[in-house]
């Protein structure tokens, strides 16, 4: 008898236990790994775009490269606010919409500087959207974004916009940057939120015809979470270079009108040195990088080739500062350091927003090159003697 209640209760709980009946097969799900956000201002109406994915995309990802042409599917839709016009995909939709697996954000040029508190305050309390998707702005159209395929027709994912950078060097490129890493600093009094701006290049490859690619261009710069400026490339990737570790970037040493040589920046060390009793920052930058040479396009003493690299990344810096500061814009992040060993300042900052730098702020840029790898060049101390 004992035994029997034992299985009647082991059968009976079963139907309680839950199954798998309920879950989906992996071809019966509409995949949205990008969303894309414009805004009319006359209508005051949103646009959103959803790229998806079908089955074969997504699987083949596990594998190797699909080698066929995959297609990209787009999905539109306008409302009066973003959830509106998402809510109206989901009734035109089959199968189901999933949006576990979206990688990237790609916000308008009308989004980024009339509605980017609304959206972006939307976005950061949105649970469906992980913390770790890129998130880009763009002047393009969206759907065109959306329908550039990599080289060799591989799928959309393999597009600068899915490209994960978390363990790479970039060379001579932006490096993406997750929403969490943008809300973390658009938020702050102080300093600047940086949002990498894609652009189309139809330029540069050809197959049957032009071969349309995505590029980062430049920044879109945010300052006490208002919108200030675009950074374009040049500006962009050195300020990218000087504040991240992880990137090389090659560049042309040039004397007048003469290029001299080619090189490539590593590994800069940049420090800030505050004026002490000051009641907001002035400062001293002080960087030294290791350059290595690449080509040697003309005669040059190593003084010569050395000093005319520190002068350049002094002018670059200089350069850049000053650009900062006509749009109000701490582009160094100066004001970090600065404000959090002071946190009476720092009070008084999130009160008032007050911009806090000015032309005499910057006070000198020491700049130290030390030229480590020649490249097989016999850039020695005889050679700078015969050049004497």
């Amino acid at each position: 008898m004992k035994h029997f209640t034992l299985i009647l209760l082991i059968i009976l709980s079963t139907f309680f236990l839950s199954s798998c009946s309920g879950l989906k097969n992996i071809q019966d799900i509409t995949y949205i790994v990008a969303i894309g956000m414009d805004y009319n201002q006359e209508k005051d109406e949103y646009t959103v775009y959803l790229q998806a994915l079908n089955f074969s995309n997504v699987a083949k990802q596990e594998s190797t490269r699909p080698t066929d042409k995959v297609p990209v599917f787009v999905g539109k839709a306008t409302g009066e606010s973003l959830n509106i016009a998402v809510s109206k995909l989901y009734s035109k939709t089959e199968p189901y919409l999933f949006f576990g697996h979206v990688n990237a954000l790609v916000l308008s040029q009308e989004i980024v500087t009339h509605r980017n508190i609304e959206v972006v305050e939307e976005i950061g309390r949105n649970r469906s959207l992980r913390s770790t998707i890129q998130v880009v702005s763009t002047k393009d159209n969206i759907e065109d974004i959306f329908r550039v395929e990599a080289l060799f027709n591989y799928p959309t994912l393999y597009t600068i916009l899915f490209k994960n950078y978390a363990s790479e060097v970039a060379r001579d490129e932006i490096r993406p940057i997750t929403l969490m890493e943008f809300l973390k600093s658009y938020y702050e009094p102080m300093g600047v939120a940086k949002m990498p701006s894609v652009k189309i290049d139809d330029t540069h490859w050809t197959s049957d015809g032009k071969y349309p690619s995505l590029y980062f261009d430049g920044y879109e710069i945010f300052q006490n979470r208002k919108h200030m400026s675009h950074l374009p490339f040049h500006d962009a990737i050195f300020l990218n270079w000087l504040l991240d570790n992880r990137v090389v970037l090659n560049r042309k040493i040039e004397k007048g009108d003469e290029l001299l040589a080619t090189v490539e920046f590593l590994n800069p060390k940049l420090k800030f040195h505050y004026t002490k009793g000051t009641e907001y920052p002035e400062f001293t930058i002080d960087l030294s990088v290791n350059v290595n040479l690449l080509e040697e396009l003309a005669e040059v003493k190593i003084e010569e080739l050395t000093k005319l690299i520190e002068d350049d990344i002094k002018e670059d810096i200089q350069g850049l500062y000053q650009k900062g500061i006509e749009h109000k814009m701490d582009i160094l992040n100066v004001g970090e350091n600065w404000y959090r060993k002071k946190p009476g300042k720092y009070r008084e900052l999130k009160n008032s927003y007050a911009f806090y730098l000015d032309e005499n702020s910057l006070q000198h840029v020491n700049v130290s090159v030390n030229i480590f790898h020649f490249n097989s060049y016999k850039y020695d101390a005889e050679k700078s003697e015969e050049l004497e």
